[in-house]
């Protein structure tokens, strides 16, 4: 048999997505999709696309546009037994579902005692460099990691966008899936699973020696290139990918602090009150002793994402800043 046939087919994020949907609506007759142009126009980022037609308007079904209507229902529904799957256009849209998220599906399971639980998944994009401008573009996942009672994934890799779906319908609390809008059209070989998706734990998307480049989702590629770039000159830097925003993976974090002991975190949210402050303080709590240079943080420039390609680019964290901030850190 040869290579080309051995090799696993290629796919993309979309796709990858796509297929997760696919299985877990077959699997269990509870889940449904709801959500703005999810049916007929196949989602926004083509994510659902075909399901209308293989499913049906009762377990794909378009909303209006409302978000918190349509959030709401999809936690009333969850709290009848249903397992119903939200997306919500962009994740700066998902400010007007912030009551029914906050208030009603993260504190519900807290304030019943136990008797009822919230098993509903909240799927959004996220992320700038698409020239979509400030309405479309922010990084608001720090955020929600900011809340208790719920669990925020953000997959970066084909096989976490395949794999994440099935263990977060099964959780009990609301799940909450960050796609970054820039990751759809990737491309590659899926893998298949070796074991069960793990939603607790970051994993090591390259090790190293000399530096932690720690970030997640959309900017896990250029953290990947700024790791190729520095070993071109003999600097080794271990790329972590957070993969689920809360709860944190610390132990993760603090291994890879004591194997490297500089750190770099790189985050597509503003800096200021970021994802990467709390990863950065974390560090400082737990591994301060193990540090050999201050802990740099990459974020987005604090102003309203720009439409303009240039200026957009030069607002969002990019793999030259990236070396840079490791060479601070190393030299």
């Amino acid at each position: 048999m040869g290579d080309d046939e051995n090799r696993e087919p290629k796919t993309t994020y979309r796709e990858a997505m796509r297929e997760a949907l696919r299985e877990a609506l077959r699997a269990d007759e509870r889940v449904f999709l709801m959500g703005e142009d999810v049916g007929r126009y196949g989602g926004c980022f083509g994510v659902s696309l075909g399901l209308l037609e293989e499913f049906g308007p009762e377990r794909v079904r378009d909303t209006p546009l409302s978000e918190s209507a349509f959030v709401g229902a999809g936690i009333g529904a969850a709290l009848a037994g249903m397992r119903p799957i939200v997306e919500i256009m962009t994740v700066n849209f998902s400010l007007l579902a912030l009551d029914q998220i906050l208030n009603n599906a993260a504190t519900l399971l807290h304030m019943s005692g136990g008797q009822l639980p919230v098993p509903l998944v909240i799927r959004m994009t996220t992320g700038a460099g698409r020239q979509l401008a400030a309405q479309h573009s922010h990084s608001l996942e720090g955020w929600y990691a900011h809340i208790p009672g719920i669990r925020v994934l953000a997959p970066a890799t084909l096989e976490d966008a395949r794999h994440m779906l099935a263990p977060a319908l099964a959780d009990r609390d609301p799940v909450l899936i960050f796609e970054h809008g820039s990751l759809y059209n990737v491309s590659g070989e899926l893998l298949p699973p070796t074991a069960s998706v793990d939603l607790d734990h970051a994993a090591i998307r390259r090790p190293g020696t000399d530096i932690s480049l720690i970030t997640y989702g959309g900017s896990l590629s250029k953290a990947l290139g700024a790791a190729d770039e520095l070993a071109a000159e003999g600097i080794s830097a271990e790329v972590i990918d957070l993969r689920t925003l809360r709860p944190l993976d610390d132990a993760a974090v603090t291994a890879s602090v004591a194997r490297t002991h500089r750190a770099v975190v790189i985050d597509e949210a503003w800096r200021t009150g970021s994802l990467a402050a709390e990863v950065s303080a974390r560090i400082a709590e737990g591994s301060f002793y193990e540090l050999d240079a201050p802990v740099e943080r990459v974020c987005s420039a604090e102003v309203p994402m720009p439409y303009a390609r240039r200026l957009e680019e030069a607002a969002l964290p990019q793999t030259a800043d990236i070396v840079a901030a490791a060479h601070r850190a190393v030299d």
